[in-house]
């Protein structure tokens, strides 16, 4: 799975990514924090940390209420898990979806980095099927493209907080770092 292709295609992301951080209306940037920003830091990519996954969907399908980062709430169904092992610890994430109908999975995590190397509330992934199921049905759960949720770089974002449930207590040493270098 892992090759040149893999790595050009997470490098243009994440190059797109800082382009509009650092240029679109709709940045949460502020325009001060814009002028200074030079790109977001990440950990080095490591093939590690990309697994191809079988999902286990749940038959049942409950609510969860996350509380957001201004003191909302959001509600997401629980959709089914991941199972994966990092440096020889089992570990669990649950998926997400807000609504029945959508094909994306949505995938939040604390690890042992968050708050030291990475925010401190955790970061996100976003699992498209058109780019992250493989031909046998399995999904690619890619840590080297964790992110930063927009609350990150800004208090005017109302982030879902991870539910403890996808609290890992290994570290994910793949995908963003906190939050972004300035000059």
């Amino acid at each position: 799975m892992q090759n040149d292709e893999w790595k050009a295609r997470i490098e243009k992301e994440r190059q797109d990514k800082d382009a509009f951080l650092a240029e679109h209306d709709q940045s949460p940037l502020s325009p001060q924090d814009r002028a200074r920003f030079r790109g977001l830091d990440y950990f080095p990519l490591d093939p590690d940390y990309a697994f191809e996954l079988q999902f286990h969907e749940h038959e049942e399908k409950r609510i969860v209420t996350m509380p957001s980062m201004n003191g909302g709430e959001q509600d997401y169904l629980t959709w089914g898990e991941f199972r994966f092992a990092v440096g020889g610890r089992e570990c669990t994430l649950q998926a997400y979806k807000s609504v029945p109908y959508e094909a994306a999975l949505f995938v939040l995590f604390r690890d042992a980095t968050c708050g030291k190397e990475t925010y401190g509330a955790g970061r996100y992934l976003d699992l498209l099927p058109q780019r992250d199921r493989t031909q046998d049905g399995k999904w690619t759960l890619d840590f080297n493209r964790a992110y930063s949720p927009s609350c990150a770089y800004s208090e005017d974002y109302a982030c879902p907080m991870v539910p403890r449930e996808n609290w890992l207590e290994v570290p994910i040493t793949a995908g963003e770092r906190y939050p972004f270098r300035q000059r």
